[in-house]
């Protein structure tokens, strides 16, 4: 698989998460954590479910235990961080912090061997990714940062490195087979499953509908993503990926508003004026960059 198309498979990633919101929306009022642990099993046995097929597959999952820490570590970690944050501060103000994640990767993907350098194109559309995101979630109501919500704004930007850091270190274990996020997926899911016992109380989804977007969302923004984006980090360009990566919220709300879950607004369109300046100039700085 040539670089490109790795890359290529790592923008997968970030279109099923556009979905995200979407899916999350019409499954009704599952709880967080109740809603991971369901949505992770979906994805990891859609994962193993290869495994039949090609039994040598399933040895994917003997691995040293800093590849299990990695991997665990940053799908739980970074779910448990981010619902913990919606919890403790205002979605708006806890969705942005926690976008950092993407300008990060574009930092720590500088340290990666091989990634041919840093460019300012690298970090000016990084830049205009992360005004872009600001602009939309003002949009939404305001931003209104308050001294109470700071254990919420701190678990945002926790949960941003721990997913920069997930995602810039998988391309330091490039060896690792694609396969193991099967077994991440499900570790996941029983962590997710021992928090929601602990903390929530069980809703089920109500009705053929609200049961098929959370089988649609454990198939693909919580399943086949993690896939494609491990891939993608593995063998693609992750300093072009962390830039696209902005363009998943605002995907988000355009799908929400063709759907009827929100309605259009300038910030909208604004937001994806910034977004696309941004990937345009972090594709031009990739090409110019040496392989």
């Amino acid at each position: 698989m040539t670089r490109n198309t790795a890359t290529l498979v790592g923008l997968g990633a970030i279109g099923l998460w556009a979905l995200l919101a979407l899916f999350t929306a019409a499954s009704g009022a599952v709880p967080p954590f109740q809603l991971a642990a369901m949505t992770f099993l979906i994805g990891g046995l859609v994962g193993s479910a290869t495994w039949i097929a090609r039994p040598s597959r399933a040895r994917a999952l003997v691995q040293p235990w800093p590849v299990w820490l990695l991997g665990v570590g940053g799908l739980f970690g970074y779910h448990a961080l981010y619902f913990s944050a919606l919890r403790l501060a205002p979605p708006a103000e806890a969705g942005l912090i926690s976008y950092l994640w993407p300008l990060l990767i574009v930092l720590f993907s500088a340290r990666l061997p091989g990634a041919g350098g840093l460019r300012a194109g690298h970090l000016a559309g990084a830049g205009l990714g992360l005004a872009g995101v600001a602009i939309l979630f003002a949009g939404r109501g305001g931003l209104g940062f308050s001294a109470a919500a700071l254990p919420g704004y701190a678990a945002a930007f926790l949960a941003a490195f721990v997913w920069a850091g997930y995602s810039v270190l998988s391309a330091r274990v490039g060896a690792v087979p694609t396969d193991a996020v099967a077994g991440f997926c499900l570790v996941t899911a029983a962590l997710s499953l021992l928090c929601h016992l602990g903390l929530e109380t069980t809703v089920w989804p109500s009705g053929a509908a609200e049961w098929g977007a959370v089988a649609l969302l454990g198939l693909g923004p919580v399943g086949a993503a993690f896939y494609l984006w491990d891939v993608g980090c593995k063998r693609g360009d992750v300093r072009l990926l962390g830039v696209v990566a902005y363009a998943a919220p605002v995907l988000s709300t355009l799908i929400l508003v063709a759907t009827g879950y929100a309605a259009a607004s300038a910030a909208l369109a604004v937001a994806c004026g910034l977004i696309v300046a941004g990937a345009l100039l972090a594709v031009r700085a990739s090409r110019a960059a040496p392989a």
